[in-house]
Order: C-alpha cells, then sequence, then structure tokens
C-alpha cells in the first residue's frame, strides 16, 4: 500500500456498526428465549432428521456470504431439536447441569472483552478475579490459606494435573527425565468407581495405563482403605514407585464418597501426593447440612471441583485447587521474553497446562457472588430432596434402591416384570418423557437418576416416575 492510501473498510459481516449489532443482539436474546421455552416443555432426546441435517450442512460451502439473521434461526433451531437437552427439568441424567443465569451472562461478558488469560500482565483484574474465587473454594474446603490454583477446561484437565504435581514432587528429575528418573515402574491408586478418565491421564503423563492401580470397593461402592493400604505396601516390596492416591468424593455411578480421611493417613504414611476428585460432589461444600458427607477433603495436597457440574455453570468451568501453589509453579516452569508477565506466583500460563484460554472464572464468579454460599446451600439441598422424593415414590411401587448417598444420585432396580435395565432405559429415552441413565453400580445393572436441574418440579417428578412405570 502507497503512503497516503486509505485502508480498505472493515468487513462488516464480520465486525457490523453498533446499531445492527444491537439489533441483532436482541434478536439473538429473544430467539434463545423462546427456544429455551419449547425446550421446557418439548422431549429431553433430540428429535432431528439427521439426513435432512447432513443435506442442509453441506450447503454451507462457505463461498458465498450469506445473512447473519437467517444464520441465528438456523443454528439455534438446529441446537433445539439435534441434541438432548440438559435444560429440560425432566433431564435425570449424568452431572451436566442446567446452567444458572449468571453464568450465562459471564459468557456474554467475556466474550464482548475477550481477555487472553494467560497472563496477569495482559489481564491483571481477570486474573485476580479467578484467583480470588479459588482461594475462596479453598477456604470452604478447610485447605491452608495460602492455597492456590487455577480453572481447568474440565475435571480431567484437573486431575492431570493433580498427577504431574505429584510426579514433579516424587523426583524433581521428572521435568527433565520423564519417567526414566525413578528407579522402578510408577503407580497411582484409586477407585474401581473413579473417573475412566483416568485411563486416558495415565496415558497422557508418559506413566502408562498399567500405573493405574484400580482398588476393591466396598459394598456400598466405596474404596476399601484396607485393600488400597495392602496394595501400595505390596507394591513398594516389589520395587514399584507409588506417587498418587486419588479419592473421590462423589463417585459418577452412584455418588458414593470414599473414605477421605483414612486414605489421607494412608498417603501420609508412605509420602505419596494425596488428591481428591470431587468434581461432582464439592458442591456440597456449600451446605452446612451436607459438608460432615465431605469430612477429610481438608487434609488432601490437592482438589479437583467442576463448577459446570453441581455449581450449575455453563460447561468448561472445572477448578485445580491445591496446598502447595510452589509445586504448581515448579511443574509449569518455563522460559519466555514475549509475553507481558513472567510472575511465577501470579501468571495462569506458568501454573497449568493451558496458555491462552477463556476467562472462565467469572462463570463461577458471578454465581457465587448472586447467590452467596447460602444460595448455593439451598441448591444443593434441594437437589437431595428431589432425589429423596423420588427414591419415596418409586420404593412405594416395588422398585429397590441400591445405593445409599448422601449427595443427589439414585440407583434403582425394578420389581418383577420389567424388562433388563438397558431396555427400560431405552424405552424411556424413546418416549422422549425423561432422561436417565444404565449404569453398573456394585456389580449390579441399575436404572441411575441424578437430579442435575435447579428447577425440577413435582410434575418433572411425576412424568419421570411414570415413564419408569411405563417401560414395563
Amino acid at each position: 500500500m502507497s503512503a497516503g492510501a486509505e485502508l480498505p473498510a472493515p468487513v462488516p459481516a464480520l465486525f457490523p456498526p453498533r446499531a445492527e449489532r444491537e439489533r441483532l443482539d436482541d434478536l439473538l436474546t429473544r430467539a434463545l428465549a423462546a427456544a429455551g421455552e419449547r425446550v421446557a416443555r418439548g422431549p429431553v432426546m433430540p428429535d432431528l432428521d439427521m439426513v435432512q441435517f447432513r443435506a442442509e450442512l453441506a450447503r454451507f460451502d462457505f463461498e458465498a456470504p450469506q445473512d447473519l439473521q437467517r444464520l441465528i434461526g438456523w443454528t439455534t433451531t438446529q441446537l433445539e431439536h439435534g441434541a438432548v437437552h440438559m435444560g429440560n427439568s425432566r433431564y435425570f441424567g449424568l452431572f451436566n447441569p442446567a446452567a444458572n443465569f449468571p453464568s450465562q451472562c459471564a459468557d456474554r461478558i467475556s466474550g464482548a472483552f475477550n481477555p487472553q488469560l494467560a497472563s496477569s500482565g495482559s489481564s491483571p483484574a481477570p486474573v485476580e478475579i479467578e484467583a480470588h474465587v479459588v482461594r475462596a473454594i479453598a477456604r470452604r474446603a478447610g485447605l491452608p490459606a495460602e492455597s492456590a490454583g487455577h480453572f481447568t477446561t474440565a475435571g480431567s484437565e484437573a486431575n492431570y494435573t493433580a498427577l504431574l504435581c505429584a510426579l514433579t514432587r516424587a523426583a524433581p528429575g521428572f521435568a527433565s527425565e520423564g519417567v526414566r528418573t525413578f528407579a522402578g515402574p510408577v503407580a497411582m491408586y484409586t477407585s474401581r468407581e473413579c473417573q475412566p478418565a483416568w485411563f486416558k491421564i495415565a496415558h497422557q503423563a508418559g506413566i502408562g495405563r498399567d500405573a493405574l492401580k484400580l482398588i476393591a470397593t466396598n459394598s456400598r461402592g466405596e474404596m476399601d482403605a484396607d485393600a488400597l493400604a495392602q496394595a501400595v505396601e505390596r507394591d513398594l516390596k516389589a520395587g514399584v514407585v507409588p506417587v498418587l492416591i486419588s479419592a473421590t468424593a462423589g463417585t459418577t455411578g452412584g455418588g458414593m464418597i470414599d473414605p477421605l480421611a483414612r486414605c489421607a493417613q494412608i498417603a501420609r504414611t508412605h509420602g505419596l501426593w494425596y488428591h481428591v476428585d470431587a468434581a461432582w460432589g464439592g458442591a456440597a461444600l456449600c451446605s452446612p447440612r451436607l459438608r460432615g458427607a465431605l469430612a477429610g477433603i481438608e487434609l488432601a495436597d490437592s482438589l479437583t471441583i467442576d463448577a459446570h457440574k453441581w455449581f450449575a455453570t455453563t460447561m468448561g468451568c472445572g477448578m485445580f485447587v491445591t496446598r502447595y501453589p510452589a509445586m504448581l509453579s515448579e511443574t509449569f516452569r518455563v522460559a519466555t521474553d514475549f509475553m507481558p508477565s513472567t510472575v511465577s506466583a501470579l501468571d495462569p500460563y506458568l501454573n497449568s497446562a493451558q496458555w491462552s484460554r477463556r476467562f472462565m472464572g467469572l462463570r463461577l464468579f458471578l454465581s457465587l457472588a448472586a447467590a452467596g454460599w447460602e444460595g448455593y446451600a439451598t441448591h444443593v439441598e434441594r437437589a437431595v430432596e428431589v432425589i429423596d422424593l423420588i427414591k419415596a415414590r418409586l420404593l412405594a411401587a416395588g422398585w429397590s434402591a441400591r445405593n445409599d448417598s448422601q449427595l443427589a444420585v439414585l440407583c434403582v432396580v425394578p420389581p418383577n416384570g420389567f424388562p433388563g435395565i438397558r431396555e427400560i432405559v431405552r424405552r424411556v429415552l424413546a418416549s422422549g418423557r425423561a432422561w436417565v441413565a444404565a449404569t453398573t453400580f456394585a456389580g449390579q445393572e441399575v436404572v441411575r437418576i441424578c437430579a442435575t436441574h435447579g428447577e425440577i418440579v413435582a410434575a418433572d417428578i411425576d412424568e419421570l416416575v411414570a415413564s419408569l412405570n411405563a417401560a414395563r
């Protein structure tokens, strides 16, 4: 371009003028609100004609621009009909939430400002907001005042971080030499009821999937602490190098809590890193009534808690919290001169597996600030009460409960005369009336029901119970 020549105008499809942005933003807000109302009344399962959808999708060859207003309408329609609706209060599914409204607002704010959360130099306020929330969660769990951590994309990343910290503390040479620095094969220990992502984590960390030692559970689905102690001692005698014990506070299948204090004692005896995977159950810390179920969590070296589960934020809002923040800095240390800050105690890129990332912590900050601990206590206690009501209704109809969780998960089997568990679940899902899962708990197939939606009402419970009994 020659001197004095004018720059071409910005691309209006990407950077429309303010009036057009406001018009489209208002249109989007109204379209999402209307879709949300239809989702609440409609089926939980997708009802999309995938052949037609793929044909429509193929027409987007990106050769010619299309009208954004029409694109917003098309996309909203596809998601309304092409996904399982966690936002439907008859979704009694996994730990996916119906996202609370403050966290949805946070996503829009974060998207508008789009801060880069790698560095405190470029994003001092966002970095400090996230650190403030992590410290508040650490205090709630009973960890020391100096505890710190960071937000993660999910619990898997947080658990991976725990394993890396454990390996780094066990052998400082791990940072440079990897597992070659250890005198023998490495081992970590968790329950047979653990989140299966641990297998991928062991693979990713380079210790191999065989390093993951799955400990037997008792009849209640809790890790057997005696079996854990015996496994660690047996491995030590065989020349294996134990580095990590991970207890689960809220198993995926039955919502059970491992013996946290006893697991901590075994870890301390052998000098192992003690991690508690409380990705879902950690929200019980909000409730004075439920907090006792997590006794022993304050002894952890690190915690995983996912705000996008029982805290009900939008997806992609996990947390890693540790009593040893210096170990994070050691594990993720790196040197560069192009970042606007290199403060190891503050900068997320120096204390996490990530570099560039979104302002995830704003979701929990706005939610906690809006509801307070008391509001969240009511939220989690209400979910437990929902499960108690469902349990009472099903027991009265002849069903049997197989788990005894203090959290909001119920595992049941039907009375005689019903088909198999997976056929029951298939029929419920096919009806579109509700969503439940089939899983195995304590060696038996069960129907798993979890209260994930913060706006469940009596009519939703009626519909769930009716759809389960209709599966006969």
